[in-house]
């Protein structure tokens, strides 16, 4: 039997983990629902892998690793458990598949295809050298998990992120760097009817601040400056003496994560007697696509080998934990996961049609990693 008829014979034990995994509610800032979620993941784990995963909880967040042989990992498997979904969207998007599609929070982003991992590794006559790591803290930015991906990336010969596929299932051969701020304007307070002279307004600050930042955007370049969440003064009739706004920063090149850092941190104030503060900096390097050229090719080889089509490939403008890899110069091809689309959204979706042929192109090319001198 050929490892795709024999991962296409294993779908229904996939719709059942898809399932309990989707079934557990996981927000990333609620830490005891992670922690649920991850003892469903490592029971689910077991009884597909045979060995219990070893369970780490950094500032709270409970991560899982399942390390097969000794040593420094040939080929990392990476994904995460937690998402974007608060407690109780699924009385209002309950876990179903009708038509062959699969719905549920998570589904996509990227419960599905953390069981793809797992199916896939159970699938390998030989382990030796691999490593699957899920976090539970990659939609708040990784910030407990980053080191503990960084150390086990390093020194890989590959990375595979199991996160969902772009458009039309292509793998996702580029990512563009992300870095995040919030900039804080102090100002002062006074009514805003009887003495308004007296005040200094954080809120017109903010709307200078807000135009500055714009400009920082490079179009030509794949750089976008965006102010987002933006918040100043605290009643109607009261002149602000406090504003914030968050900016998000994605970038094709580490030369204009650069260039933006220093420039937000070069602000100042317009409207004087105002101050400025600014927090945040970089996030997640970029993932440019010389990272990921050879394994896409070796993709595509598995993926003709077991009588796959060739799937696409695409940059995208979100960041993910691959990025992180890259960043540690470990050779990384994301959108290994799902075939489906709605991240982040009601439309949240998964093929079903596309689950196992996933699952067989990953065995295939990790396969095909292990066995390269």
């Amino acid at each position: 039997m050929s490892l795709r008829e024999r991962l296409t014979r294993r779908l229904p034990d996939m719709l059942e983990d898809i399932a309990e995994l989707v079934g557990c509610e996981s927000p990333s800032a609620d830490l005891a629902a992670v922690a649920r979620s991850a003892d469903v993941l490592a029971a689910v784990g077991q009884r597909r892998l045979g060995v219990p995963p070893e369970k780490i909880v950094l500032d709270g967040h409970t991560h899982l690793r399942w390390r097969f042989g000794s040593g420094r990992p040939t080929v990392l498997l990476l994904g995460h458990h937690d998402t974007v979904w608060p407690i109780g969207s699924l009385r209002d998007r309950p876990y179903e598949v009708t038509d062959g599609i699969l719905r549920g929070p998570g589904c996509f982003d990227m419960k599905v295809g953390v069981v793809q991992a797992l199916h896939a590794v159970a699938e390998l006559d030989d382990r030796n050298g691999v490593t699957l790591l899920v976090t539970g803290d990659e939609e708040l930015g990784s910030p407990s998990s980053r080191s503990l991906i960084e150390q086990e990336a390093a020194g890989a010969a590959a990375a595979l992120v199991l996160e969902a596929s772009a458009a039309r299932g292509a793998l996702k051969t580029a990512r563009k760097g992300m870095s995040r701020y919030v900039v804080h304007v102090e100002g002062l307070a006074a009514h805003a009817g009887l003495e308004p002279e007296r005040g200094i307004n954080a809120g017109v600050e903010v709307a200078h601040q807000v135009l500055a930042v714009l400009a920082l955007a490079d179009p030509s370049r794949g750089t976008s400056v965006v102010p987002t969440a933006m918040s100043a003064g605290s009643t109607g009739n009261t002149v602000p003496a406090n504003g914030t706004f968050v900016v998000d920063v994605r970038v094709r090149d580490i030369d204009e994560q650069r260039r933006v850092d220093l420039a937000l941190r070069e602000l100042r104030p317009a409207v004087p007697g105002t101050r400025l503060s600014v927090e945040g900096g970089p996030n997640r390097p970029p993932l440019p696509p010389s990272a990921s050229e050879a394994l896409y090719e070796r993709a595509a080889a598995a993926a003709r080998d077991i009588g796959l089509p060739v799937p696409g490939r695409a940059a995208v403008g979100g960041a993910s934990d691959g990025n992180l890899t890259a960043g540690v110069g470990t050779p990384t091809l994301d959108g290994l996961g799902a075939v489906g689309g709605g991240a982040h959204a009601d439309s949240e979706h998964v093929v079903v049609a596309e689950i196992a042929d996933r699952a067989a192109l990953v065995a295939a090319l990790i396969g095909a990693l292990l066995e390269q001198p």
